[in-house]
C-alpha cells in the first residue's frame, strides 16, 4: 500500500504582527500564542506583556551579540568590584587605615576597590581576592597620606595587607604568576559567580 505524503501548508500572514509563517493547522490565523492571545480581546494586555517581554529578549540577545571581550572583562569587574566592598566594608582603608571623613563606603564617595598589584601590570590577579581591599580613592590614585612623609602609597598598603593577610599570602601575590587569558565563557562565569557571592554576604548580613 503506498502512503500519501502529507501536504506541506502554505505561508499564511499573521493577522497579529504581520509576519510569514507556516500554520500546522489551516484554521490557523496567528504565528505565536502571545499572537493568538492578541487577536482575543480579553487576551490584549496579556499578549501586549508576551510581546514586550519577548521583544526585551532579542534586544539583549542582540546587544550581546555585539560585546566585546574588553565589555565582558568591564561586567565581571563591576560585579568583582562589589563583592569587595561588601567584605570590607567595616574596614579602613587598607592604605592608610582612616574610615575617611563621612564617607559612605558602599555607594563610592571617596571610595574604591584597589588593586595591591595594578591590573594592568598583573591581568593575572585582576581577579584575585587577596590581591583587592577597600581603599580611599585617593590613595588608589597614589597621592594618599603618605606622600607628605616621604613614603609611597604601595609601602602602606603593603605592610597593612601583610597585616591583614599574612607575609606568606603576600608572598604569593609577589611571586611569580602564569599567563592568564580570560575567555568570555570564563568571564561570564566570574560575573554569575561574584554576584552569588555579594548576594550571600548581604543575606548573611
Amino acid at each position: 500500500m503506498t502512503r500519501v505524503a502529507l501536504k506541506e501548508m502554505k505561508q499564511k500572514t499573521c493577522k497579529a504582527c504581520g509576519d510569514k509563517f507556516r500554520p500546522s493547522l489551516s484554521t490557523q490565523k496567528a504565528c505565536s500564542v502571545a499572537c493568538a492571545l492578541a487577536l482575543a480581546p480579553q487576551g490584549r494586555e496579556t499578549a501586549r506583556k508576551a510581546i514586550a517581554q519577548r521583544e526585551r529578549r532579542e534586544i539583549q540577545v542582540r546587544k550581546e551579540k555585539l560585546k566585546s571581550r574588553a565589555d565582558y572583562i568591564k561586567e565581571a569587574q563591576v560585579e568583582f568590584n562589589a563583592f569587595i566592598r561588601e567584605r570590607d566594608k567595616n574596614e579602613p582603608c587598607i592604605c592608610c587605615g582612616s574610615y575617611g571623613p563621612d564617607e559612605d563606603w558602599l555607594t563610592g564617595g571617596k571610595w574604591d576597590a584597589g588593586h595591591f598589584l595594578g591590573r594592568g601590570a598583573y591581568p593575572e590577579l585582576r581577579f584575585d581576592e587577596d590581591n583587592c581591599h577597600k581603599q580611599l580613592k585617593s590613595c588608589n590614585g597614589g597621592s594618599g597620606k603618605y606622600a607628605a612623609k616621604g613614603r609611597t602609597v604601595a609601602q602602606g598598603y603593603r605592610e597593612r595587607l601583610i597585616q591583614k593577610i599574612g607575609q606568606e599570602r603576600v608572598d604569593r601575590l609577589e611571586g611569580p604568576h602564569e599567563a592568564q587569558r580570560y575567555t568570555i565563557d570564563d568571564l561570564k562565569a566570574i560575573k554569575a559567580h561574584y554576584r552569588a557571592k555579594t548576594k550571600q554576604l548581604k543575606e548573611a548580613a
